[in-house]
Order: C-alpha cells, then sequence, then structure tokens
C-alpha cells in the first residue's frame, strides 16, 4: 500500500525501478566505448542478476498469486499485474543481449584474435580435438536419461544447462526423448589448441553444450539422433524455515537447503528459439510451467558464464587493471614490510597507534582491504595485549584471512567472538561451513538476533593498555570479504572513540544474549533507532528550510523503496529541501515531479567497480552530520534486519565523505538521471563540457600520491578552492 496521502501514482513499483536498474546495467554492455571483454562482463552480470531475480522477486510473486493474496504494491499493483509487467519489460532486453552477443561481441572479438567459434565453424583439425576432448573427459561424465512409461521426467536442477534429445530407435522405429544434463564441472567455454587454427588467435573456444550435442551418438549407440534443442530451468530459491520453533537454526537452515534443492519449484523455463512445439509442451509438462513461464532464447542460453571469457589474456580489452593502494595512514603499520626488511624496526607502528591518534577512514578498492581491514584483525589476534575480539559475517570470500586470524587469535588464548548470518541470501552452504570451521577452533559462534536477519558490520577489539581497557572499531559499508573488496566500492571508520565502542559492547550483548537494548549512544542501530532517527533528520531539514537555514540533504545508497522514507523526502522537497540522492538500484521515489519532488535529483552509477558504499548526509544548518553503514532505505534494512550506521565525527573525514558526495552527483560518464516517469538517460553532457568520471577520477587521484600523500587530502583542497572561485565569481 501507498504512504499515508500519497496516490499509488507518486511510487515506481520496485520490480519495474529493478528491471530499469538491470537496463543500465546492460547499456554497459551495449556500449561501444566499453572495452569488448569488459562488454562481456557486463553481459554475464546483467544475466546474473536476472536469474537472482527469478530466483526471488519473481518467486516470491508465483506464490502471492497462488495463495489468492490481493494486497497491492505501493504503486497500486497487483501481484499478477507485476508478473505481465516483468515479462513484457523483460522481453526486448533479452533480443538485445542476444543480438549484441551474436552480430557484436563474438565477430568483434574474431577481429582481435579472440575467436568463439560454433561447432559448424570448426575446421576438420578442430573437430577431431573436440571429438577426443568428449571421449576423454566429456563422455563419462554425462547421464542420458530416457522418459516414457517407464522413466519418469527426470528432476532438473536450478539453472542447469541441459539437451532434450531426440531419438528414432534403429530397429522399432518410435520415437523417443531423453534429456542429457550438460555438467557444471567442465568449462562451459573449452579451450581449443591455438596450432589448430588455420590463423594465430590469442584464443579459440567452442562451447560445451555444442561439443556434448554433435557427439550424442555415442551416448545412444543402436538408435539415431534425429534432433535436439537446449533448454534450462530456474527454480524457486527462498528458504523455508520456522526459526521460532528451530532448537538448532544451523540445522534447520541445511534442511531448507536440502529442500530449495530438491522441491523448488520452476519458476522460468528458457528453450532455444527453434524447438518445436511438441518439445516445449512435453517439457512445460515435465517440469510443470505454463506458458506465461516460457522464454524462447536467440542464442546461448546462460550467458552468465560469458565471466570465462573474461579471463582471456589480452589486456587492451579489459579496463585498465587497478590493484589499490596502501592507506596512508597505515602505511608504517604493517607487518608484512616489517618482516621483509622493507621498513625498520624503529618505523614501525601498530594498527592502534594509528587509530589512538585519530580516526581513519579507508575507500575500498581504491585502498587495499588487505593492508587496513585484514591488517587490523591480524594485528588484534597476535597483539598480546588485545583480551577479546568480536565481529559479524555475512559474506566471505572462499578464501579468508579473516577466519585465519580469528582462529589464531583463539589459539592464543583470546575471547573470540563470530557473529556467522547464516541466512544471507546463497550463501547459507558457505557460512555453514566458515561457522563449524571456527567452531572447531574454539571459537564463540552465534548466528544473531532471533527473528531478524544480521546485515551489519563490524568489528571490536578489546585491549589492555597503561590507562585501562580501550576499545578499537571498525564499521564498514561492505561484507568482509576480500575478494569482493577489489571491485565494491565500500567504505571503512577505524575508531576508538569511548562511545562508539561502548556502542559496540552493548550491541554485541544484544547479539548474544537476551538483552534488548533501546538506547545507544552514537550508533543508529536497526531495528531499534535507525529508522526513527533517518526519519527525524529528515524532519530537521524541513524546519531549517521553513526558517531560511537552507534544508539540504545528500545520500548514497544501494536502494531506496520505504514508502515512510519516501513520504518523509517528499515532505522535504515541498519544504523546499534541496535532496540529492545517490541510488544505484531500485529506487520507488519519483524525482523531479512538479509540486511533488521538484527539488530531488535521483542519479544511478554504473561503472568498473560496483557502487556498493551508503553515506547519509544532512546539512544540519551549516553542521553537517555524515553517516556510513551496512542499511539502505528499505522497509527490510530498517524494521527486518540489524544493521549499524556510524557518525563521522572527525571534521577532515566528513569534508572528504563530502567532496565524494559532490564527485558522484557531478558525474558525466557513468552517471544515469531518473525523469519524473521514473525512466533513466545517461547524463547530459555538451560539447564544451569535461568529462567528469568519478570512479576514474578517484583511481586517478590514489595512482598520483604513489604513498607520499593521503589523496583524499588533494581532494578536499581542490574542493575548497573551487568553492572559493565560485564566491570570488560572485
Amino acid at each position: 500500500m501507498a504512504a499515508v496521502g500519497l496516490s499509488p501514482s507518486t511510487f515506481i513499483n520496485r520490480e519495474r525501478s529493478w528491471i530499469h536498474f538491470n537496463q543500465r546495467v546492460l547499456a554497459q554492455a551495449l556500449n561501444p566505448q566499453t572495452p569488448l571483454l569488459e562488454q562481456a562482463r557486463f553481459s554475464a552480470i546483467f544475466s546474473n542478476n536476472l536469474d537472482e531475480f527469478f530466483m526471488v522477486r519473481v518467486a516470491s510473486l508465483k506464490s502471492q498469486v497462488e495463495a489468492g493474496v490481493d494486497q497491492l504494491s505501493v504503486d497500486g499493483r497487483s501481484p499478477l499485474q507485476q508478473l505481465f509487467d516483468i515479462r513484457e519489460q523483460l522481453t526486448p532486453l533479452l533480443q538485445q543481449q542476444q543480438q549484441h552477443y551474436k552480430h557484436y561481441l563474438v565477430p568483434t572479438l574474431r577481429q582481435y584474435g579472440v575467436e568463439v567459434l560454433n561447432y559448424t565453424e570448426l575446421n576438420s583439425r578442430q573437430k577431431d580435438w573436440t571429438t577426443h576432448y568428449f571421449q576423454s573427459f566429456v563422455f563419462a561424465v554425462l547421464t542420458p536419461l530416457a522418459v516414457d512409461s517407464a522413466h519418469p521426467f527426470p528432476f532438473i536442477s536450478n539453472l542447469s544447462l541441459n539437451i532434450a534429445v531426440l531419438i528414432k530407435d534403429s530397429e522399432t522405429g518410435s520415437h523417443q526423448f531423453a534429456r542429457v544434463k550438460v555438467p557444471r564441472s567442465l568449462p562451459r567455454f573449452v579451450d581449443i589448441p591455438s596450432e589448430l587454427s588455420e590463423l594465430d588467435p590469442v584464443r579459440t573456444v567452442v562451447l560445451l553444450e555444442e561439443i556434448i550435442a554433435n557427439n550424442l551418438d555415442m551416448l545412444f549407440p543402436g538408435t539415431m539422433v534425429t534432433d535436439h534443442y537446449f533448454f534450462r530451468v530456474t527454480r524457486d530459491a527462498d528458504l523455508e524455515y520456522l526459526e521460532l520453533e528451530a532448537d538448532d537454526l544451523l540445522q534447520a537452515i541445511e534442511a531448507s537447503l536440502r529442500k530449495r534443492r530438491l522441491e523448488g519449484r520452476v519458476v522460468r523455463l528458457e528453450v532455444d528459439e527453434h524447438m518445436p512445439q511438441g518439445v516445449v509442451d512435453q517439457l512445460m509438462a515435465g517440469v510443470a510451467v505454463e506458458e506465461k513461464d516460457l522464454y524462447r532464447i536467440r542464442g546461448p542460453l546462460g550467458l552468465d558464464d560469458l565471466f570465462c571469457l573474461t579471463t582471456t589474456p589480452q589486456p587492451g580489452l579489459r579496463y585498465p587493471p587497478h590493484r589499490g593502494r596502501l592507506p596512508p595512514p597505515f602505511r608504517r603499520a604493517q607487518k608484512s614490510l616489517l618482516a621483509d626488511g622493507s621498513l625498520p624496526q624503529e618505523e614501525f607502528e601498530s594498527v592502534f597507534d594509528v587509530i589512538r591518534r585519530g580516526d581513519v577512514l579507508v575507500y575500498h578498492p581504491y585502498d587495499l582491504f588487505t593492508s587496513s581491514v585484514e591488517e587490523f584483525i591480524n594485528q588484534a589476534a597476535d597483539d598480546p595485549d588485545v583480551l577479546a575480539i568480536k565481529l559479524t559475517l555475512y559474506r566471505l570470500s572462499p578464501e579468508s584471512a579473516i577466519v585465519d586470524a580469528l582462529e589464531r587469535a583463539s589459539e592464543h588464548g583470546k575471547q573470540v567472538l563470530a557473529l556467522v548470518e547464516l541466512k544471507a541470501r546463497f550463501d547459507e552452504d558457505n557460512n555453514i561451513q566458515w561457522a563449524r570451521q571456527l567452531e572447531r577452533a574454539g571459537v564463540h559462534v552465534v548466528y544473531g538476533v532471533l527473528g531478524y536477519k544480521t546485515h551489519t558490520k563490524v568489528t571490536l577489539v578489546v585491549r589492555k593498555e597503561r590507562q585501562g581497557v580501550r576499545s578499537y572499531a571498525h564499521i564498514g559499508t561492505g561484507n568482509y570479504n576480500a575478494k569482493t573488496s577489489r571491485f565494491y566500492t565500500d567504505l571503512g571508520l577505524f575508531t576508538c572513540r569511548p562511545m562508539i565502542g561502548q556502542d559496540l559492547v552493548e550491541l554485541f550483548n544484544y547479539f548474544t544474549g537476551y538483552g534488548k537494548q533501546q538506547r545507544f549512544r552514537r550508533l543508529l542501530v536497526a531495528p531499534v533507532t535507525l529508522r526513527d532517527r533517518m526519519e527525524a533528520m529528515i524532519h530537521r531539514e524541513i524546519k531549517h528550510a521553513n526558517t531560511q537555514r537552507g534544508g539540504h540533504i545528500r545520500a548514497k545508497m544501494n536502494s531506496l523503496v520505504d514508502p515512510a522514507i519516501i513520504q518523509a523526502l517528499y515532505n522535504a522537497a515541498k519544504a523546499g529541501v534541496r535532496i540529492d540522492l545517490v541510488v544505484r538500484g531500485m529506487c520507488s521515489l519519483r524525482a523531479g515531479v512538479p509540486g511533488l519532488s521538484e527539488s530531488i535529483r535521483v542519479v544511478s552509477i554504473i561503472g568498473p567497480f560496483l557502487e556498493h558504499s551508503r553515506i547519509f548526509w544532512f546539512g544540519n544548518g551549516g553542521h553537517p552530520e555524515v553517516y556510513i553503514g551496512s542499511a539502505d532505505w528499505m522497509t527490510r534494512n530498517l524494521d527486518r534486519r540489524v544493521e549499524c550506521l556510524t557518525p563521522v565525527e572527525d571534521p577532515l573525514l566528513r569534508q572528504k565523505l563530502e567532496v565524494l558526495l559532490s564527485l558522484y552527483l557531478q558525474d558525466n560518464c557513468g552517471a544515469w538521471q531518473m525523469g519524473p516517469d521514473g525512466s533513466y538517460d545517461p547524463v547530459s553532457r555538451h560539447q564544451d563540457d569535461a568529462e567528469r568520471d568519478a570512479q576514474q577520477v578517484l583511481i586517478q587521484h590514489w595512482q598520483a600520491a604513489q604513498g607520499k600523500a593521503d589523496p583524499a587530502d588533494a581532494m578536499v583542497r581542490g574542493s575548497d578552492r573551487q568553492a572559493e572561485n565560485r564566491q570570488a565569481q560572485g
């Protein structure tokens, strides 16, 4: 339902908004200015995003339809209407993706020596090689499954690629149907030795399913394979478990994961566009879907596997590599530099020495995660004065130095607590394994607050010092995941401010005990104080605007869909508050609508890095308040998750975040701006305008510093000079 006093027309449907976001991702793939292999990567991201959208959002809408739920969305649409809209919007996007793959990406890659060949394009030597490859590596892995009166239609696993095989019995002449699953354990893009090519390519590949399809006669001896077609299914991936009744949450989620794999109903069937209707009907009956769940695809299915192409050793077809840099405040606090002799013993200082001098703000991937967050936790694990380490783990990389550090800390006799969120969607299996490994190492492992998903990203280190016990903290916007830190933009604050430390002590007690903390000194915590405080700060800007003190709000987040927050922003806009929002994904607010949101601007940044950081800035009549943390302005983040935002109280760090927001809002290369109807267009750039690419500016600032200074300081000084120039010009 819409917020009180607002009509549904003032909101954008969240599913429609999500599709608009994924359309912007696809636009990066279709943009000829995007390097070729990066085009493949963005196309893969588009497909991967779409898979998750069907597994979660479409599955949820279908469940509502089947349950007879008639509750309307915030924009006044029924679940059935939303499903029709989704199909209507996605069909042309899927056609664009396949057209780009077939008619631009593949032929243009070939010009640069990267051959993606159809089986029919292989020469005789290459075909002989694929036959040998099939016999040596593929044949024994395959399991052909017949479908007849004695063999029921087989279970088709989620997101698996399959071949529907039509067979004619050479003795009886009867026609039969079989299914062959393309194994995930083998590469989808199979590399063919370059010496077999008639040219001199950098890389030659052919799709695994085409190799299998052209060797099917070996799987069905004594029969005639008359035809074959590819198909793929997507299943409902929502977890169902009764948390309140579960004696062991870990076991309950394991049971739900098994149920997901074996029972998740099919929500999408993708088939080769040439598949005859008779075969389609047989598949639809076999997986229990209707025509509205069917998508005919003009090209390869499952283009998320295009990620495999991006490993091609052709640097000119990729974005220039960016490694990140050692954060300047932590330059002398690297144990690795001390160990290899590059830093004299007398120059070394611990991360705790650095943080005691003042708060430290890092921005990944421009600042190295390994040299900041991992170094902080590693030194805490080895420091004899550290008494306890407590942190939350939501998504971890497959090999985690942080887990190694926690295990080491436990072996050293420190109190170590890890809150492992078992309900992190699609990472449940991974997190179960980490939880068990940590428990075996003696780490205290808890699974969060009953009834809530713990999404906050915080670490607390308790250290014994001369003056007593001191708490050191890291509060971030992203996961403790070294892999994603290389291509997600995320902020992290290191601090030893006493009130933030005390708040974190009580927050972890809230995680592990029966306490119901209702107040925090500095932190904004959901579901306790975050919503009320956010709405109060928006209302405060209205008061500033009403008293001619210039209300102003700037914020950066992943999604904005909460009706109450949107209504508060509309009220602020009507009062004259200037509102600038950087929202990467879903946004249900309409920007620039006369009489409703004329002073609201919404932009979305799509670039080489995934914009994941969250910043909330309130002008407060010339005394800004700025927060960073894990929460978006979504109902689930504000009411159904444990989230944490921290104030950035150091004036210089606060100014750096202001400059960062300005940089994103001035972007005219990777930015898209929302129109009043909810559609997005690239931010226009006049012929005389200089290119302002926020991500490239950040890369250049960090690289130019070369370890001599904090590049953000230079950005602040540049921003100050620009402000002085503007004032001088009147």
